[in-house]
């Protein structure tokens, strides 16, 4: 018998879990059934009042006092929006709400009876008071009764239902946390059921809410996720500390839980949290380091009512630089880029995010000499920012001209430009491949470092100029991050391209704001580098980034090793041996104090003598680099070695 109660049960617990899977009433179905709720409750009383003896009150006046008070109930039902929550969700602030409408609503009618009594307004405005306590206690019990049971009855077809189980926790037991509990469950097709709450807050621990328990991080371990069945993790805390976040994530990666996050509350739909807007964290959240401190002052002094023009504007780097400049009273920022379908996305980004931000977008490649002094003789530009530049190590491999031509010789047209039109501050992106370079990108990066610096001390230069350097940004076009993204969504492999191979790892909002940071800090001529934290396994972030898809490394995804591309290193350095490394006022910004040996008149005047840069072969372009570059060696070998093989 036993045995036949649960399974009618289980069938009734089925049943109504699809009827809420199919069904969800309508916030206008539900003011038309608390209208008429109203209206009917009130007949009710009347019919009480006078014990259901109909013909001792005439109805006409029963259906004109009940549409006064239906008129009034409607103001204050619409005023504190009782109808708006979804019932299988009531809360104490949805009671709280009915309570607060039926309350006012009745108070409203009974001081409207009373002075038209007193003022002998006619019996027609005039409603007996017991009759509105009647309908007052009848309406505002039925509508807790009501919003109660559907509630109930919720939980019965949803909680129990063990078919739909997909256990989550929520991190974070606060308001934020309460408001997700809320939408999980409301979701049958999500199939949620929240097991606990996890919060940092003691006194909280060990309590209940909503008799659903809460615990402390430590619950984050195998024993307790293995016995409860785990599968979820949602983080429900606004502004997180991300050295907390990331130890968080690293724990539920450990644990082999998906990992969820809830989006800021401006980006809720309407003021309305769905599940659907539910994300996964992203893989910057591993880095973990504290959010950058600027010196805002000092940035806004030396860009406000400044006309700022920034090459690669349009790339990664660049565009995020022209977001940053939006928070500075710029004057006129003139953005530069040869690639025509990114500057046709990141104008219509500028206008409709920054629509107080004056720029103009001109489609110019930084090696057209021509075309930039016409720019510079338009716009006559105060500070430059350089990220133009060709950055991918293999195709700059296969295409050694390409890295002299735009990265030297775009860079040579910018800084003598710079000098010549009284440019006051010139900004030079460079990158962690330029020291001690195994490829050709790395080392036309170092010539150009080596030319900027040039041109710093040469007499009569007013301009200052600043390089920074850092290395690879999370999610930049064309980076490890986007391939390894696609890869997975396209169910593998993912390619590594060797098992220890190793890169320092920012943000490309870290990277900007340093930049803009490095840009105003030093007098002309230095080397900014900027603390990137810790070298970061690539095959390690493969595997964060499978997992971080749900997905199981070597079973779900597998990764391949490849083997080092030509010109590829294990490791990037930020320093060469020869280079010292000074604190600034900035904790994440150093100085690199570069041997400033005599060689000024060497990297001009060969620079100088590039003009038919098509005219050279690969060898010469390679001994190009070689000369200026001593450090630089091994790509002319590499590249010995494969014309060997071809003859």
């Amino acid at each position: 018998m036993r045995i036949i109660n649960t399974g009618i049960k289980d069938k009734i617990r089925k049943l109504a879990s699809g009827f809420f899977h199919k069904y969800s009433v309508p916030r206008w179905t539900l003011f038309m059934h608390d209208m008429f709720s109203v209206f009917l409750t009130f007949i009710i009383a009347y019919l009480l009042r006078y014990n259901f003896v109909p013909g001792d009150f005439p109805m006409e006046m029963a259906v004109l006092h009940g549409l006064i008070t239906l008129f009034v109930y409607t103001v204050f039902i619409l005023s504190f929006r009782s109808y708006a929550g979804l019932i299988r969700h009531t809360t104490l602030t949805d009671i709280t709400l009915v309570f607060l409408t039926t309350s006012v609503s009745a108070i409203v009618i009974v001081l409207f009876s009373l002075v038209s009594k007193k003022y002998h307004f006619g019996q027609y405005f005039t409603i007996p008071v017991s009759i509105l306590l009647i309908h007052y206690v009848l309406i505002t019990v039925y509508f807790f009764y009501m919003r109660i049971t559907v509630k109930v009855l919720f939980r019965f077809a949803h909680h129990s239902y063990k078919g739909l189980n997909k256990r989550v926790l929520i991190y974070g037991a606060g308001e934020m946390g309460f408001v997700v509990k809320r939408v999980l469950v409301s979701d049958p097709r999500g199939g949620f059921n929240v097991s606990g709450f996890i919060d940092d807050n003691r006194q909280l621990h060990g309590k209940k809410i909503n008799d659903i328990s809460v615990y402390n991080s430590d619950i984050l371990n195998p024993g307790f996720i293995n016995k409860h069945r785990i599968q979820t993790l949602v983080l429900a805390i606004a502004n997180l500390n991300p050295v907390k976040k990331s130890e968080i994530i690293r724990k539920a990666i450990s644990l082999n839980i998906e990992i969820l996050e809830t989006p800021a509350l401006d980006k809720w739909l309407n003021g309305q949290l769905e599940v659907r807007q539910l994300q996964k964290v992203k893989l910057e959240d591993l880095l973990g380091r504290e959010p950058i401190k600027l010196n805002l002052d000092a940035i806004r002094k030396g860009l406000s009512k400044k006309t700022i023009l920034v090459t690669g504007a349009a790339g990664s780097i660049g565009s995020e630089i022209v977001r940053q400049l939006s928070r500075f009273g710029t004057h006129n920022v003139i953005l530069v880029d040869q690639a025509e379908t990114p500057v046709f996305h990141l104008e219509n980004e500028l206008r409709k995010n920054f629509g107080h931000m004056k720029f103009k977008t001109r489609l110019a490649d930084v090696t057209n000499l021509e075309k930039m002094e016409q720019i510079f003789t338009t716009y006559r530009p105060e500070v430059v920012f350089h990220a133009a530049a060709y950055k991918h190590v293999p195709l700059m491999e296969a295409n050694p001209h390409e890295a002299l031509r735009v990265n030297v010789g775009g860079t040579r047209n910018m800084v003598e430009l710079s000098v010549k039109f009284g440019v006051k501050k010139f900004v030079m992106i460079s990158t962690d491949k330029s020291v001690n370079p195994t490829n050709i990108m790395g080392a036309s990066k170092r010539v150009c470092e080596m030319l900027v610096q040039t041109k710093s001390m040469k007499n009569g230069v007013k301009t200052q100029f600043v390089i920074t350097r850092f290395g690879n940004v999370l999610g930049s076009n064309g980076s490890v991050i986007p391939l390894f993204k696609r890869q997975i969504e396209e169910g593998g492999p993912v390619t590594v391209t060797h098992p220890d191979i190793t890169r320092y790892f920012m943000t490309i909002p870290e990277a900007c704001q340093l930049v803009l940071e490095a840009g105003f800090m030093g007098n002309g001529g230095e080397i900014f580098v900027f603390d990137m934290g810790k070298p970061v396994r690539i095959a390690d972030l493969a595997v964060n980034m499978i997992k971080l898809s749900g997905l199981e490394p070597g079973k779900d995804i597998k990764i391949e090793y490849t083997g080092l591309r030509p010109g590829e290193k294990l490791y990037e350095e930020l320093l060469s041996a020869e280079e010292e490394i000074q604190p600034t006022h900035h904790e994440k910004i150093k100085v690199a104090k570069v041997d400033r040996k005599d060689y000024k008149t060497e990297v001009l005047h060969v620079i100088a003598s590039l003009r038919n840069v098509y005219g050279l072969s690969d060898v010469e372009v390679v001994d190009f680099f070689e000369l200026l570059v001593p450090e630089y060696k091994s790509a002319k070998q590499a590249l010995n070695g494969s014309l060997e093989k071809k003859n």
